[in-house]
């Protein structure tokens, strides 16, 4: 049996910067951004609340690149998954240098208007960079928003599923 592995990165954090976007010899865009994510904890000795900011290098691809560039600003609150992969690049004195990045691959805008303090932060919904809304105004998941509230059910009753639904048939 062959050993499968996964290779996935799942980032919630902040731009530190405006997102850079560069054009390609191909025509292929791509978006630099830099996110911050942030730990915080209190030190068992001492009491005082400490923080830790990690800071990752997340380059983005065509559409999506385009996309980050246009909605995007430093400080906006964004969810990124992709893949980790790592460099090798040489610096100007001929030395082996090493980056690793997540290449982005999945982009929700987070956070609302009242994000950053300017009043632009975000369209107070996550958006998915194919321009499918997932929540926010007008999206409901189930038992959510308007409509009629759901029936509560009787403890101990439960709907037949597939396998039940079978068993009753014999």
């Amino acid at each position: 049996m062959a050993t499968k592995s996964l290779n996935r990165a799942q980032i919630i954090g902040n731009l530190g910067a405006e997102p850079e976007l560069k054009m390609l010899n191909s025509g292929m865009a791509v978006c630099n951004q830099a996110v911050a994510t942030s730990e915080s904890w209190t030190d068992k000795n001492t009491g005082e609340l400490k923080e830790a900011t990690e800071w990752h290098r997340i380059p983005l691809w065509g559409k999506l690149a385009e996309i980050a560039n246009q909605y995007l600003h430093k400080r906006d609150k964004v969810f990124i998954e992709g893949k980790i992969k790592t460099r090798k690049w040489q610096d100007q004195n001929g030395n082996d240098r090493y980056s690793t990045e997540i290449h982005g691959d999945n982009l929700l805008m987070l956070g609302g208007k009242s994000q950053g303090g300017d009043g632009r932060g975000g369209q107070g919904y996550a958006q998915t960079p194919s321009g499918y809304q997932t929540s926010g105004p007008g999206y409901h998941t189930q038992g959510q928003g308007p409509g009629p509230p759901r029936r509560a059910r009787r403890p101990g009753l439960r709907r037949p599923g597939p396998r039940r639904a079978l068993r009753l048939r014999r």
